[in-house]
């Protein structure tokens, strides 16, 4: 075995191994999809034979990136190729978040019920009556990258319920369990909540418990988005740990925030909070490099920004990408009249502070997430544009933390919360997932502008050992697979 010929060798690089631990020169030794060989000094290697080489140059070779936080359920399927994701180095998506996910739903007529329209406004995607289903579809046409699906709430309730706007009754609760528990035992790693929403926002926290009993079953995780990020967020975060605690499983904080100008500053608040919980509970958190969020537009949520732009408009396509104030003045509307001539539609939402960003990134256990969403006609530029960004905007520019910290807050940290083993790490018998990125010239290309352009200074990005991103490009090799959840704590 010492003689056989390594796949692929990867020679003069700089390693950041995402435990941050201090980067090394080294070289990588690549054979059946794993890293076979560390070498952890320069020449290590030398005289190893390989079936293709890749000289570095002295760039960084990391764990390939995890976003910890996306809605790109059908992206995988509609554009396998995830260049939106592997051109910043993007080599795992956990998917499902928000209560939304595409299984299992099969849509008939009609509207799609927002939020569930973030992933498909017409409708035609929504064909899986099951997980297992969708699995089906993802192994018979894979992706460029691996990933690891939740099940959502609210699509669960949608399935179940001919009135989303109460409390779901016995009957419904136990269809809802019936859905779930497929879906967990198929290989989805979690149930995930958007009770911010209307269609969940009903749900009371006995509901939520209830429909999410397999998850201890599974040891599997609870995800939310909580049912607010403002005012009441720390009875938000207080709903969060006590389901959390009563099932007796991980909670996951999807893109933690404090938004609206009343709670500008409340991140010292909120990350004291929840500190004092994780030192009892097992809690995990991710958050988006940006003082902007985005969703489906609403009348109730444009009072709190101080900026909105339109993403997409069903309705009217053309004010995709305008400011809505651009947008009833050109309408002659006001911008509550605005906003219902637009509908059904989605928003950026500029209603964060740069302090409370940069708190919440610099927090020990903050993973990385874009939640991108990839079907907007002008999406938030997160989507193509996180990962760089917190690597050169942050931790190179302003020194927010080390570059090894910021690999680690989107590679080890990430593989060990979601319970994916043998990722996010570079070691001997770990998938060889490996980003080769440029310290120097790393930045984000999207943005608000311009916001599907692809990242600077990302050269190569490989995932199972095949390089699916090279030279400004996809490789079109799609070697992605589905990741189950192996728990452990982070």
């Amino acid at each position: 075995m010492q003689n056989e010929p390594y796949a692929l060798i990867i020679r003069n690089a700089f390693i950041i191994d995402g435990t941050r631990a201090p980067r090394f020169e080294g070289e990588l030794g690549i054979r059946a999809g794993r890293i076979a060989k560390v070498g952890k000094a320069p020449g290590e290697l030398r005289g190893a034979r390989a079936e293709r080489e890749i000289d570095a140059g002295g760039k960084i070779v990391s764990p390939g990136f995890i976003d910890a936080h996306t809605h790109d359920d059908r992206l995988l399927l509609s554009s396998p190729d995830m260049a939106a994701k592997v051109s910043q180095g993007v080599t795992t998506v956990v998917s499902g978040n928000c209560g939304v996910s595409l299984a299992p739903m099969v849509h008939r007529s009609g509207p799609v019920t927002p939020p569930l329209d973030l992933l498909d406004s017409g409708g035609s995607w929504y064909r899986f009556p099951t997980f297992a289903a969708y699995f089906e579809e993802l192994a018979s046409n894979p992706a460029a990258t691996n990933f690891a699906p939740m099940v959502g709430h609210t699509t669960l309730r949608v399935m179940s319920m001919d009135d989303v706007g109460r409390p779901a009754n016995a009957k419904e609760i136990a269809r809802m369990q019936v859905l779930a528990r497929e879906a967990l035992a198929s290989g989805a790693i979690g149930v995930s909540t958007g009770t911010f929403y209307e269609p969940a926002s009903a749900a009371p926290t006995a509901e939520i418990v209830e429909v999410c009993r397999p998850l201890a079953e599974f040891k599997a995780l609870y995800v939310t988005h909580m049912r607010d990020e403002a005012d009441k967020v720390i009875e938000a975060l207080d709903e969060t740990f006590l389901i959390g605690r009563t099932l007796g499983v991980q909670v996951v904080i999807s893109h933690h925030k404090v938004a609206g100008l009343p709670n500008h500053g409340r991140s010292a608040e909120t990350l004291a909070h929840i500190s004092k919980h994780m030192a009892s509970q097992p809690v995990g958190m991710d958050c988006y490099p940006y003082c902007a969020s985005s969703t489906i537009l609403t009348w109730s949520r444009v009072g709190g920004a101080s900026k909105v732009l339109v993403t997409w408009s069903n309705p009217h396509p053309e004010f995709s990408g305008m400011e809505l104030s651009a947008v009833a003045e050109k309408l002659g509307l006001s911008l509550e009249a605005a906003v219902a001539k637009l509908l059904p539609a989605g928003a950026i939402y500029f209603a964060m502070d740069e302090n409370d960003v940069q708190r919440i990134l610099k927090f020990e256990r903050t993973m990385i997430g874009s939640d991108g969403l990839p079907h907007d006609a002008a999406p938030h530029p997160r989507l193509w544009g996180t990962f760089p960004r917190v690597l050169g905007h942050y931790s190179r520019d302003l020194g927010l933390f080390p570059l090894e910290t910021a690999v680690h807050k989107m590679t080890g940290l990430t593989a060990a919360t979601f319970g994916l083993a043998d990722r996010g790490v570079i070691r001997e018998g770990a998938w060889a997932d490996i980003t080769l990125f440029d310290a120097q010239r790393v930045a984000e290309g999207a943005t608000f502008a311009k916001p599907i352009q692809p990242a600077h200074g990302i050269d190569t990005v490989i995932v199972n050992g095949e390089t699916v991103w090279r030279e400004g490009r996809s490789t079109g090799a799609r070697p992605g697979r589905h990741l189950r959840r192996v728990p452990t704590r982070a």
